[in-house]
């Protein structure tokens, strides 16, 4: 009798212990660079990129899933243009009073073996949220030298159209569609 306790209390523990399996990251903000791509009127391709990001992320190896937020201060748009960035950031565009944040939230990171490959989530951007999935094109985990803690990034791209969030300035003349790409990198929690 005793024997058939210890042997539920182990098959419990274990089964405790692979429902803890997830690692949490937070995101490095100073390594962290949402960027973007736009047309801008069929002569030339703008990019820029946004300056501020915090979030986190949740790799579960194990089971071979995940999910992440991250969180985009609007305000930190960056073309390399002051005049530009200041356009960009009142209401016909981004409205980065009414809209401060943009935010996307991966639901469900997908693996080929080992290596995450892609997130299914939502964006959320100038307050209409639409699902994005992000391809992850890149991606590898090393021993942080300074902190000693593991550290993983990633690059990650996607493709919208920006009128779909309620961003219509300048269309057609413009093209809607956006190319994102994100390079992130994310310190394991201890």
């Amino acid at each position: 009798m005793k024997f058939k306790h210890l042997v539920v209390a182990l098959a419990t523990a274990g089964a405790a212990s692979i429902a803890f399996a997830a690692d949490t990251y937070t995101i490095d903000p100073g390594h962290t660079y949402p960027s973007f791509e736009a047309d801008h009127m069929g002569i030339s391709v703008l990019r820029g990129k946004f300056n501020a990001t915090k979030g986190s992320i949740v790799l579960d190896r194990a089971a071979k899933t995940g999910s992440m937020e991250i969180i985009i201060d609007a305000s930190s748009i960056d073309f390399g243009h002051d005049k530009l960035n200041a356009h960009a950031k009142n209401a016909d565009m981004f409205d980065v009073e009414k809209f401060p944040e943009a935010r996307y939230i991966g639901k469900s990171i997908k693996f080929n073996g080992d290596t995450p490959v892609s997130v299914e989530g939502e964006l959320t951007l100038h307050g209409v949220t639409k699902p994005v999935t992000l391809a992850i094109n890149k991606f590898k985990c090393i021993t942080d030298g300074m902190t000693k803690r593991e550290k993983c990034g990633a690059d990650a791209s996607a493709a919208f159209k920006r009128t779909d969030f309620g961003i219509n300035y300048a269309t057609p003349s413009f093209a809607p569609e956006v190319k994102l790409q994100i390079e992130v990198e994310a310190l394991k929690n201890n």
